[in-house]
């Protein structure tokens, strides 16, 4: 019985230990040949990277603003007596808008012009009898005294028929009319807003370190937001100080603008162009691969396989960009021209990964690309 369970006993360790090393020969067999595969090439786009000079633009957003620009207002109270403008229309200064009445001022200004008369009258009867010595030089001269004040109020009352007349501060397009006839205005009210479109002031704001690019006569391109049409003009002022909080500093330009395409308030992007352009190597945005610990670009070579062979692959290259312009970024270090880089798909793409180069479709590497029409 003991040596019937001895037996069994070594059978069954020398089937465990045949099976064991039948599946360690399969393991070992697995292993070498997954050493051995090689993955199937990845199709990709490449172009051959080459110098160019490329010209810096600073890009900033800024808003239109008016040269002059006011909300008309009343200057005294008054009802409004006529209106002699139309809302959204050119006017030129000094043009009437706003009459408000003014009877009883124009009472007050006949009762002020006989007492000026009567004044008149006094002083030449006082000096007729100054010179025949009946009055003394005092009634004389208060009699001057009456008729000169006599002369400022109506002058005063003048003036105030006249500041009840609102008239254009100057030449430019009225805005939303804010009165109607018979309407009492205060002191202050608004009547309607003024702005002079030609020339038109542009403002925005550059990073203190781009400072040196903008200075007083440097030309600028304004684009309007949503619209491809560019206008011209120079800077004429930059701000004395730098905003502590963005570290910005303001910049003001002045364009024409004779036909108002500018409105006050518009959103604008300005183009300032660095004349000192740089050598670099300027390759398609889809060619960059973005990551935290580096941007990098991948390189088609002949690379030597685990075998001894050699194939087409990749080799992950880590570069220093620079700015960008359409669909063009500029590689400013780490990439040597002449240098054959893969352009699409490289999401899929690892270090020593076989590709296959198919360049029928390329992708977009305009520098000033423009949209197409639907």
């Amino acid at each position: 019985m003991i040596k019937r369970m001895i037996f069994m006993l070594a059978v069954l360790i020398a089937v465990v230990s045949v099976i064991g090393f039948v599946k360690f020969q399969q393991i070992q067999a697995a292993i070498a040949q997954s050493k051995s595969f090689q993955p199937p090439p990845t199709a990709v786009t490449t172009i051959v990277a080459s110098e160019v000079r490329w010209e810096t633009t600073l890009r900033a957003i800024g808003t239109a603003t008016s040269v002059h620009g006011v909300t008309v207002s009343a200057d005294l109270p008054g009802i409004v007596e006529s209106i002699s403008f139309e809302s959204g229309k050119w006017i030129k200064a000094g043009d009437e808008l706003v009459r408000l009445d003014t009877k009883q001022e124009r009472a007050q200004l006949e009762a002020a012009q006989a007492e000026r008369e009567l004044a008149r009258l006094s002083l030449e009867r006082m000096q007729g009898l100054r010179e025949k010595g009946v009055v003394s030089q005092a009634e004389l001269d208060a009699a001057d005294a009456k008729f000169k004040t006599a002369e400022a109020q109506m002058g005063q009352i003048r003036a105030a028929i006249e500041r009840k007349t609102i008239r254009a501060p100057f030449d430019g397009i009225l805005g939303i009319r804010q009165v109607n006839l018979g309407q009492y205005l205060a002191a202050g009210d608004p009547v309607v807003p003024l702005q002079s479109l030609d020339p038109i002031y542009v403002v925005f704001s550059v990073p203190q370190q781009n400072l040196g690019q903008v200075g007083v006569g440097t030309t600028i391109d304004v684009v309007i937001e949503g619209s491809d049409v560019e206008t011209r003009g120079r800077v004429t002022a930059v701000d004395s100080v730098v905003d502590e909080a963005t570290r910005n500093v303001k910049v003001q330009a002045t364009l024409a603008n004779p036909e108002g395409r500018l409105r006050p308030g518009m959103f604008v992007e300005a183009h300032v162009a660095d004349d000192n352009a740089a050598a670099v190597i300027a390759v398609p945005a889809s060619a960059i691969s973005y990551a935290p610990y580096g941007d990098s670009v991948f390189v088609v070579s002949d690379l030597e396989g685990p075998q001894g062979s050699t194939y087409r692959g990749v080799r992950q290259q880590f570069v220093k960009l620079g700015g960008a312009r359409g669909d063009q970024v500029a590689v400013v270090s780490g990439l040597a021209p002449g240098t054959e880089i893969v352009t699409s798909g490289v999401f899929k793409l690892r270090n020593g990964a076989p590709v296959v180069v198919n360049n029928d479709v390329q992708p977009a590497n305009d520098p000033a690309p423009k949209p197409e029409e639907s």
